[in-house]
């Protein structure tokens, strides 16, 4: 495959956004590492997300839109956005989430003196309005693909991925939680993912955010071991244990 050596892509999927994008959107302009290009995919959004990402996208040119026709979900629409992408290094962005703005300049950095196919960092939950922000939540120096099976650690607007180290394209799967069997499938042939000990990202906490039903997150993760991964049950059952016990520990508090 074909791409710009030093560009990242940053994939943004965005639904119903319009109260936070702009933030998100403003945390990417304001990177110290300008070499980036924005695709912003609108899932068809019944606000004014659309006007918003159009008005951005008429600004700068590194920004491009892509406006679903229907509603598909996060995977389809970061699926959409892959397909466009020109840069060697693939990043994600949710449409609620804020970069500290030496993010890419620093992980790209890291990234390249450890030849790493998956990098991720450390990061902060903050509440909606911004007025409450979390602890520091840290991350493993490494992770293979067991280790990944029962960790909830990787927070997908820290990923930073290297497409010149993959054998096989990314591609999100439509599952409940399409980043977390991405990164499974990323390392299943034997890649390590590095954790980044630099706090570079905020993670937004919503009330209807589907992370903060945690026995829902627990089934879905229990179906993806069963259904996608095809684990037995016994195997499940400990990798369900140990994915709850990091859980708690990641988010036990504040």
């Amino acid at each position: 495959m074909l791409y710009k050596n030093n560009l990242v892509t940053i994939i943004m999927p965005a639904y119903k956004a319009a109260k936070y994008i702009e933030e998100s959107i403003e945390s990417v302009l304001s990177q110290t590492y300008q070499t980036w290009e924005l695709i912003i995919v609108d899932d068809c959004s019944p606000d004014a997300t659309r006007e918003i990402i159009s008005k951005y996208a008429s600004r700068d040119k590194r920004i491009k839109p892509i406006f679903l026709k229907k509603n598909s979900g996060p995977a389809v629409a970061r699926n959409e956005g892959l397909k466009f992408a020109r840069g060697r290094w693939i990043a994600f962005l949710d449409s609620d989430d804020i970069w500290i703005s030496n993010k890419l300049s620093l992980q790209k950095k890291f990234q390249l003196k450890t030849c790493a196919v998956l990098t991720f960092t450390q990061f902060r939950r903050v509440s909606a309005d911004k007025a409450e922000i979390g602890h520091l939540i840290d991350v493993p120096d490494k992770l293979d693909y067991r280790e990944l099976l029962g960790n909830t650690v990787i927070a997908t607007s820290t990923v930073l991925v290297d497409r010149s180290l993959l054998k096989t394209p990314i591609k999100m799967k439509k599952v409940y939680y399409d980043d977390f069997v991405c990164w499974l499938d990323l390392l299943r042939d034997g890649a390590i993912a590095y954790g980044f000990k630099e706090d570079l990202m905020r993670y937004r906490v919503l009330k209807k955010s589907v992370s903060r039903n945690k026995i829902n997150s627990a089934i879905q993760i229990w179906k993806i071991y069963r259904n996608y991964l095809n684990l037995n049950i016994f195997f499940s059952f400990l990798l369900i244990l140990r994915w709850g016990k990091n859980a708690l520990l990641k988010y036990y508090r504040f």
